[in-house]
């Protein structure tokens, strides 16, 4: 039965027993059977969380770990507004499409202000939309040409999860060009080597999880021309912005990626990445309104009023969007320029210093992609440690500093990441710095047992996503 009386729910435990349940261990998993004081439970559960690890400290994350106190207010104010319900949110629902249109406008979008788009979850979701889409307008041509619809395929470089779960959940062959040698990126001849009428699109990502590094979007896409050109297979391209889509429209306005390139049908990005919001957000956009197929969108009128919806999640909290928005109006491109290349310049820092301890060898410096850096060994056969073990040492002092191994077919390379996230400051960095020496010293004075290397941890580090999709 509902308890309605909220004194009796502030009178505090009826027992010691009803409040010992709260530290028993073995009640961990069982649904209790009475009411708790409201203070007791509150400070069993922050105990609980004081052992998480210090977010400030997780250099493996892409997400937003630092945020400013207006937007807790306006997270606490908008605790019961749900994303979904815009009859009875009605100025949630307009700052949504506010921000679609801002996107539209900060990607080059030829319709702006009257393009189709929407927020997410996180880019996970946006990216799994796009997806649809390209299928669904695929599917189109096929059925109008009298052709078979029944194996489609995506082609795309080293990605993030989602996309093979893209690929899984809604039937699409993979075609996931493997890493080779040298070349950790998708290049346009690879990409051309597999296209067919049968090719739904091309994923090119804007800031690759593994190397933070920027993959070719506008010469890919000058590819397709040419290919299209030469058999008439016209082939849409998506970007997974996940990252990237909010740092190049700021730190590089030159470079061809988005909607200026008319091969590029859709994005996805986090905006709790980059965007700066806090975690809970993604964004979905299209080209234009045609680039969406009218089918994936639902009317709905059971809320209240008749609403188009088309994410793949219903109900969900409107806080995120908020403040989203919120980041859009404080800090305008100035802004955001100025907390980007602040986050590069401490990326390319870390990576003069760490290449000067002498066992590395940097991968990615801090330019060009995303903010950050990715190193290796440099003699990994004679090293008396690995990553793995130094990425260890490190989480011992409190850092997260992952180390993982690359997709294939370069699975024998081990590399270690730093993501520079606003928020982290210089004088972190510098202590950071410190604490990799002094591990360093540490490993040469105390090299691990073979035995003790962490092979296994570090299997598992690369089957975990530090993205936050």
């Amino acid at each position: 039965m509902a308890l309605h009386n909220t004194e009796e729910l502030k009178a505090g435990p009826t027992s010691q027993l009803e409040s010992d349940v709260l530290d028993d261990q073995n009640q961990t998993y069982e649904f209790p059977a009475a009411k708790q004081d409201p203070q007791t439970v509150y400070q069993t559960i922050h105990n609980q969380l004081i052992l998480d690890g210090n977010s400030g400290q997780n250099l493996a994350t892409f997400c937003t770990t630092w945020i400013e106190p207006e937007v807790m207010r306006l997270m606490d104010e908008s605790a019961d507004k749900n994303m979904i319900d815009k009859d009875e949110y009605p100025q949630t629902a307009a700052i949504e499409e506010r921000c679609v249109h801002m996107l539209a406008d900060l990607w080059n979008s030829p319709e702006a202000a009257s393009t189709i788009g929407c927020s997410t979850t996180g880019s996970s979701e946006a990216a799994m939309l796009g997806g649809l889409a390209l299928k669904w307008k695929w599917r189109k041509r096929q059925r109008a040409k009298g052709k078979s619809t029944d194996a489609p395929n995506l082609i795309m470089g080293p990605v993030q999860v989602c996309w093979h779960k893209f690929c899984r959940y809604f039937d699409v062959e993979i075609r996931e060009i493997p890493m080779e040698g040298e070349r950790l990126l998708l290049t346009p001849e690879e990409v051309i080597k597999r296209c067919d009428e049968n090719t739904i699109g091309v994923v090119v990502t804007l800031g690759v999880t593994f190397t933070l590094q920027f993959e070719p979007v506008h010469e890919i896409s000058v590819a397709l021309d040419k290919l299209q050109a030469e058999t008439g297979l016209d082939i849409p391209i998506h970007v997974d912005g996940a990252s990237g889509a909010f740092l190049a429209p700021f730190m590089q306005p030159e470079l061809l990626w988005d909607f200026r390139l008319p091969r590029v049908k859709s994005i996805n990005a986090s905006g709790h990445k980059f965007g700066l919001a806090p975690l809970g957000v993604g964004w979905a956009l299209w080209r234009e309104k045609q680039d969406l197929p009218q089918e994936l969108i639902f009317e709905v009128n059971y809320l209240g009023g008749n609403m188009p919806t088309f994410a793949l999640n219903f109900s969900r909290p409107g806080g995120e969007v908020i403040c989203q928005y919120y980041n859009f109006l404080r800090l305008g491109k100035d802004g955001y320029r100025d907390i980007q290349n602040g986050c590069y310049e401490l990326g390319r820092y870390l990576a003069e210093r760490i290449g000067d301890f002498g066992p590395f060898k940097i991968i990615y410096d801090g330019q060009g992609g995303i903010p950050g850096l990715c190193w290796e060994l440099k003699d990994p056969a004679s090293s008396s440690f690995t990553l793995y073990d130094y990425a260890d040492l490190l989480r011992e002092r409190g850092w997260l500093v992952p180390a993982y191994s690359m997709p294939p077919n370069r699975e024998d390379l081990v590399i270690q990441r730093i993501l520079v996230r606003h928020g982290f400051t210089r004088d972190m960095a510098d202590e950071l710095l410190l604490e990799m020496q002094d591990a360093l010293n540490h490993l040469a004075q105390h090299p691990p047992e073979p035995s003790s290397t962490l092979a296994l941890a570090g299997a598992e580090a690369s089957s975990h996503d530090h993205s936050g999709r």
